[in-house]
């Protein structure tokens, strides 16, 4: 099977790999391409766009049965409330100094973001309640995904 970027997910379900975490936003194929533009956290009124645009994708992938579809708009929920939340507690979202030393967070460094930041984690948590989504995930990894055909790797 070809590399991350090459293989198209919606074709061969059995490659994608479940992890709860971020992992693979930025590469899985067709899924990026369809929630990558809908996806911002500038403020609070900019995650409720992305939200809403996430959450009908999520809903059109529920509705094909789409696993790999519903984990990707979690994913961007996700990432919208681990993004947010660091620019929320660091002046422009910089964790690390030059020297790779931690940054202190502060407490709020951006209230806008961390606005926009309650937003995703309140649809994030939403979406991984759904029992549809949970009955989906339990059959994906039990019965559909395949190591062998999987291009993601640690």
């Amino acid at each position: 099977m070809a590399g991350a970027y090459e293989t198209d997910f919606r074709a061969h379900p059995e490659a994608y790999r479940y992890d709860s975490s971020e992992q693979g936003v930025f590469k899985v194929q067709p899924y990026k391409d369809e929630l990558l533009p809908d996806w911002g956290f500038k403020d609070e009124a900019a995650a409720e766009a992305a939200v809403e645009a996430l959450r009908e994708a999520y809903e059109r992938y529920r509705a094909a049965d789409d696993f790999v579809g519903m984990d990707m708009a979690r994913k961007y929920l996700q990432m919208g409330f681990t993004r947010a939340m660091r620019y929320a507690k660091y002046p422009g979202g910089r964790k690390y100094e030059d020297d790779g030393t931690e940054r202190e967070p502060e407490q709020w460094a951006d209230p806008e973001k961390r606005a926009a930041a309650v937003v995703f984690r309140n649809a994030w948590q939403a979406l991984t309640d759904d029992p549809a989504y949970e009955r989906l995930k339990e059959h994906h990894q039990n019965e559909v995904y395949d190591p062998a055909a999987s291009p993601m790797v640690d």
